[in-house]
């Protein structure tokens, strides 16, 4: 059950990235593709802000004493967003996320398969590999 319940909260979460993406695209094209992305990143940090002021367990004083290239995934953030500003209007949401969704399935097979940056191994089988070679042809046809 709880399984479940975290596949409908991951569901209705890329179903989020698909309407961010519809915003970024217009907001980008009248503000500037920057702009747009630090508003995104700017409303997200006072919500996040707003939020760890009422968490019970704050742990923020743990957040440097990581390995440094656990903090490199906070580079990856804007640029994602950038590229979805920008090609959002251009391909269209449907395109951009397709391909967002092909390259996020083929380096996460990757990271499984060979339990890359912390992650537990998990052999990539022939049907990993099928609904790549799927979602693939899904970019190709669109």
């Amino acid at each position: 059950m709880q399984q479940a319940i975290i596949l409908l909260m991951v569901l209705v979460a890329g179903m989020g990235l698909s309407v961010e993406a519809g915003l970024l695209g217009p907001l980008g094209e009248q503000v500037g593709h920057l702009s747009a992305t630090l508003s995104i990143f700017l409303v997200g940090a006072l919500l996040l802000s707003l939020v760890l002021v009422f968490a019970p367990r704050r742990q923020l004083g743990h957040l440097f004493a990581q390995p440094r290239w656990m903090l490199t995934g906070s580079i990856l953030g804007p640029i994602y967003v950038i590229i979805l500003t920008i090609a959002t209007p251009l391909v269209g949401v449907g395109m951009t996320m397709v391909g967002i969704l092909c390259g996020q399935v083929a380096a996460s097979l990757a990271i499984d398969h060979f339990g890359l940056l912390g992650s537990e191994r998990r052999a990539v089988d022939a049907y990993r590999v099928q609904a790549l070679v799927m979602i693939l042809a899904a970019l190709w046809l669109m």
